[in-house]
């Protein structure tokens, strides 16, 4: 049986709510800067979004700013608590509170909220970084600190400025869109000493075969690249794997 969370709640409450269903809306703010303006709608302009996108980094830089070394967790959204995965995603966080860390996550339920519940259980400090969609649930219970983003770019650059890892339980489109960007960016060398786990063998076994077959085997990406990411089914090696890149990073600074 899931436990509700009992410790006071500490999140942020912008223009957009939290906690809760939102209203549903027939687009999102990313639609709309995508597509061709209205002439009647001069508040959605591209001048007065430059405005808004601005101060998703400013309330983003300002609330994470003093955030302890954190480790994100993405996955899938519509997998139920009574799955196994919900259960790996709860020991991940567990995990990676132990190890000195925050967990962040999307925010949402399935895997999202399995990874904040445990951080949360294990009385670790546990954030969620929402998006703005139609059909969005808004953030789940487990989260101590939750942005609301009404832009994906503004979100991307929260996980990637304050992770010091990625790990990718099972998820879909959304779980892939954040792995491979974080896959180019360590391999053109925006992000540096940056360790990425997939965290389910029998999961992502297929896309690493395929990657194997395919981007290295056609030479779109050298074979180097494959020791970029970790794949395991322990969620104790996916995180000693974090730990001992961290500790060589130490060694290399000093």
């Amino acid at each position: 049986m899931t436990t509700q969370p009992q410790r006071n709640e500490r999140h942020l409450c912008g223009p957009v709510l939290v906690r809760g269903k939102k209203n549903q809306s027939p687009s999102t703010y990313d639609q709309r800067l995508l597509e061709l303006p209205a002439d009647h709608d001069w508040l959605h302009a591209d001048p007065w979004r430059v405005l808004r996108i601005q101060s998703e980094f400013v309330a983003g830089f300002d609330a994470l700013s003093q955030l302890p070394p954190a480790v994100t967790v993405f996955g899938s959204a519509r997998v139920a608590p009574n799955h196994p995965y919900y259960d790996q995603g709860v020991c991940l966080g567990e995990g990676l509170v132990r190890a000195g860390y925050a967990v962040i996550t999307g925010g949402g339920p399935g895997l999202m909220e399995a990874a904040n519940k445990g951080a949360f259980d294990a009385d670790g400090y546990s954030v969620g970084l929402g998006i703005e969609l139609p059909h969005e649930q808004g953030i789940n219970d487990y989260v101590d600190l939750g942005l609301h983003f009404r832009y994906f770019f503004a979100r991307k650059t929260m996980f990637l400025k304050y992770s010091q890892a990625f790990v990718c339980l099972p998820g879909g489109m959304g779980t892939l869109d954040e792995l491979f960007e974080v896959l180019c960016m360590v391999q053109t060398g925006k992000v540096t000493n940056f360790p990425i786990v997939l965290l389910g063998t029998s999961f992502w076994g297929g896309l690493v075969d395929w990657i194997k077959q395919r981007l290295v085997g056609e030479g779109m990406i050298s074979e180097e690249d494959l020791s970029l990411f970790l794949v395991t089914d322990s969620v104790d090696e996916a995180v000693e794997f974090i730990r001992q890149a961290h500790r060589r990073m130490m060694h290399v600074d000093d």
